[in-house]
């Protein structure tokens, strides 16, 4: 009888290796595999230039991957300033026509009055730095003196009496 137990007390401690060639098939596999696995991966990862997903154009991808951190843009720093109701026309308009935002209206007298007591460089500050919903220079991007003019056409419309800034003559 105790024999019977013995063997069965045995057999509940054992893994699942019982012989030699099952102790080698488990070292080689687990040597095996893995060493499959990082030539795969190895292999995936060199193969070649990939797209970024969802690119159609590969040559695209690779153009925006490898791109310039920044950019120089050179101007016509002797081009004519555009007034100030071209300005208004080209970038203002879209929320002060409407009052987008919260935006005063164009020529609303009673939106554009508290405004208008707190001044010309106080109306120019928030015009070129953003205020509210208002991107610095309403989204565009216009020389400063530009954008003072805009200023001014749109609150003189709103019953201001700002006079036309003039532009400082260059210094020699």
């Amino acid at each position: 009888m105790s024999d019977i137990n013995t063997s069965s007390h045995e057999e509940a401690h054992t893994g699942p290796i019982k012989n030699p060639k099952q102790l080698l098939q488990a070292v080689g596999l687990s040597f095996v595999i893995p060493i499959f696995l990082i030539i795969g991966l190895v292999y995936f990862v060199t193969s070649g230039n990939k797209p970024e997903a969802g690119a159609v154009n590969l040559e695209q991808a690779v153009t925006a991957r490898i791109q310039k951190v920044g950019t120089v843009e050179i101007r016509n720093a002797n081009r004519e300033m555009r007034t100030g109701e071209q300005v208004f026309g080209a970038v203002c308009t879209a929320c002060h026509t409407t009052g987008v935002a919260g935006a005063p209206k164009f020529g609303d007298t009673a939106a554009w009055a508290p405004r208008i007591k707190t001044g010309f460089d106080s109306l120019l500050n928030s015009a070129l730095k953003g205020k509210n919903a208002m991107a610095p220079q309403g989204g565009g991007e216009y020389d400063d003196f530009e954008i003072a003019r805009a200023v001014v056409y749109m609150a003189n419309k709103g019953g201001a009496k700002f006079p036309e800034p003039v532009k400082a003559a260059p210094a020699k």
